[in-house]
């Protein structure tokens, strides 16, 4: 079939590691989004098989990342101003990079409160249906989160591509390049995947067992 030629090409060209060759592969290739598809599940299976294995990773890995993230933007632009106006003047980065290291921040956050599920859940509505609805609506946003996944991992990709192809380089800087900030995003996504995963799977599980399928949420908590 057209699109398993398609993936085959991808992974080819992927492993070439000529950020050209990929852009020409990708663009209008029919095997893009069924590869992105697999790499968002089989990716998001093998993110949460990881977890599961070593929990310390499970427990810290996003969070890590962004308070180390949220530190280093504070740290960056309170430096700047010091420099700015006391000194002889702020790097011009300093004004570039912030935004990119907000970005992995926001996408890594939005990985780890699919986990505690903080997101739009309507809880005071869905404890009123009946069980069988609730895992539903549970099973209903599982398969949303996994479909937006999917489109940034695909999206986001060809960005990637297109930035490291036209060697795009953060404003300010003399090498560093765009596409490394811009790489995270899908990571981000693949990782978000995981946490849907374990949520389904932590769904069946009281389903069947008979636990309570829809508790409250706190953000900034834990589960």
């Amino acid at each position: 079939m057209e699109f398993i030629g398609g993936m085959g090409e991808i992974i080819s060209a992927l492993f070439s590691g000529d950020s050209f060759n990929v852009q020409s592969v990708i663009r209008g290739n029919p095997g893009l989004w069924p590869l992105g598809l697999i790499v968002t599940l089989v990716g998001g299976a093998l993110v949460a098989f990881i977890y599961k294995k070593v929990p310390i990773i499970e427990r810290n890995l996003e969070p890590s990342i962004m308070v180390v993230a949220y530190l280093a933007i504070g740290y960056i632009i309170f430096a700047g101003v010091v420099q700015r106006f006391y000194l002889s003047g702020q790097p011009a980065w300093s004004t570039t990079l912030p935004p990119f290291l907000f970005l992995v921040m926001t996408w890594v956050g939005c990985s780890y409160n699919v986990k505690l599920r903080t997101h739009l859940a309507f809880a005071e509505f869905r404890k009123a249906m009946p069980r069988t609805g609730q895992l539903l609506c549970l099973l209903l946003d599982a398969a949303l989160w996994l479909g937006f996944a999917w489109i940034v991992v695909v999206t986001t990709f060809q960005e990637t591509v297109r930035a490291a192809a036209n060697f795009a380089i953060m404003l300010g800087t003399d090498n560093v390049m765009q596409w490394w900030f811009l790489g995270t995003v899908p990571i981000a996504f693949i990782l978000l995947s995981a946490r849907v995963i374990e949520n389904v799977s932590k769904d069946l599980r009281k389903y069947r067992e008979g636990g309570e399928m829809i508790e409250a949420a706190v953000i900034g908590g834990d589960t």
